[in-house]
């Protein structure tokens, strides 16, 4: 899309209608018709290169043309559609398929439980049980995470908007710091560990933690797989069941199909929902190690916990791209060069930009501030490329591209950020922040 060209307006009609809590809408000021692989189209066919994939809902790409095929194969042979836990073929054939693709060959031993159609609907099920195989009722989740907007889940969420939208004390959940929230000053786990061991801290003994590896909310903060091995091996210790959430950063989003995998760690429970279905269809998982299977038959369940079109959906893409190692690689192969990018970036804009981060392609430019990310994420808009913030302070122009996206298409989007972070840093904002900048520096 050229600067400069004005776009068709949004109706009055529709704005008026829709609730102001409406976010993505108001970044991306465009009305959206088409989507094919990486580009969004918008009602007069003006083209955007896309970075933020259903925020890591489509990583195999919008209308991917497999898993397409797939879809309208199922829709127009009137199979089952809705079926809520009951047996069908297609939730046979996922259910099969998962297994013997992706957890046997990483000697993984889970049972799968389909707890609704989201994320948090995942997270909610997984400290459910974590609560009642444990009878303890407190959970452990860690500075700035995220995990959902229902009221479990947002308990274990550090965003304090977030929070604050619960309207009641958020309770039964302790937050630690994250991996180098002290930037290195503190050894890994000192304070968790000596509160679970002092008989005088008043902590009361959690059943279950909850983290993500990479957080995506939070801002792309990768932890450390040293981080990741203590906490695992502290959890162990102190017979505390270990959570992982991998809603945006599992399939693929790192690279391997599990996030935790390249740490060599096994958790209690995983939740997955995002890309598990491969098409953007509504769907979740919570894995469970097969002893923690404890509830009673109908005593966690949920109207749409059976969208069947999303398990032929999602069998398709396991089969099509985690039968091999070849998917992996190319995924690598995409973040090393955004990180190089990146860094690059971040090494010419010393003072706007900070720092460069993430793993896979999960990757991400911390700016000096909120205001300036946002921005650099408008001047990209204006420039035919969709890109959003994350962090406490939306400081993080945050890359989720879809892991299926071509190199040209990849280099495109890269070079309009680029750009955008240049045009930014040559403005007034960039000045205002410079000099607070030197300010805090002239007094440490």
């Amino acid at each position: 899309m050229k600067e400069g060209i004005v776009m068709s307006p949004i109706s009055d009609a529709t704005i008026a209608l829709e609730s102001e809590v409406r976010s993505y809408s108001r970044s991306w000021p465009a009305e959206f018709d088409r989507a094919v692989g990486s580009h969004m189209y918008d009602v007069d066919g003006r083209e955007y290169i896309d970075f933020f994939a259903g925020a890591g809902a489509l990583n195999y790409g919008h209308n991917n043309p497999v898993l397409k095929k797939v879809l309208i194969d199922y829709i127009s042979d009137d199979r089952v559609m809705h079926s809520l836990d009951m047996f069908t073929k297609s939730r046979q054939e996922f259910i099969e398929t998962f297994n013997d693709v992706i957890l046997k060959p990483r000697g993984y031993d889970y049972k799968l439980a389909f707890p609704g159609p989201g994320g948090t609907q995942a997270t909610e099920a997984a400290l459910k049980l974590a609560r009642k195989y444990t009878g303890r009722e407190s959970v452990i989740s860690f500075t700035n995470g995220f995990h959902g907007m229902t009221l479990g889940a947002l308990s274990v969420t550090g965003n304090s908007l977030k929070r604050g939208g619960a309207g009641i004390p958020l309770v039964h959940a302790t937050p630690m710091p994250y991996d180098d929230y002290f930037d290195g000053d503190y050894p890994d786990f000192f304070y968790l560990e000596r509160l679970l061991t002092d008989s005088g801290s008043g902590l009361n003994k959690p059943g279950a933690v909850i983290v993500e590896t990479v957080q995506g909310e939070g801002g792309i903060n990768p932890a450390r797989y040293e981080w990741l091995q203590n906490l695992s091996k502290l959890c162990k210790k102190h017979d505390i069941l270990l959570i992982i959430d991998d809603v945006q950063m599992g399939c693929g989003r790192t690279g391997t199909f599990f996030s935790f995998e390249e740490a060599g760690i096994e958790p209690d429970m995983v939740c997955l929902s995002k890309s598990i279905s491969g098409y953007g269809i509504p769907m979740a998982l919570t894995l469970l190690k097969p002893e923690l299977d404890v509830w009673e038959p109908g005593e966690h369940n949920g109207t749409f916990r059976g969208i069947s079109a999303g398990f032929a959906t999602a069998t398709a893409a396991i089969r099509e791209y985690w039968s091999d190692d070849s998917f992996t690689t190319s995924i690598k192969n995409k973040g090393e060069k955004v990180a190089k990018r990146f860094q690059s970036i971040v090494d010419v804009t010393p003072g706007i930009t900070v720092t460069a981060k993430g793993r896979g392609l999960a990757r991400g430019i911390e700016m000096a501030n909120g205001e300036l990310a946002d921005a650099v994420c408008e001047e990209a808009f204006k420039n035919g490329l969709l890109v959003e913030t994350a962090g406490p302070s939306g400081e993080v122009v945050k890359l989720l591209a879809a892991l299926t996206i071509p190199d040209d298409v990849l280099d495109a989007g890269l070079d309009i950020l680029e750009s955008a972070v240049a045009t930014v840093a040559s403005g007034e904002l960039a000045e205002s922040a410079s000099t607070i900048s030197n300010t805090e520096e002239s007094y440490a």
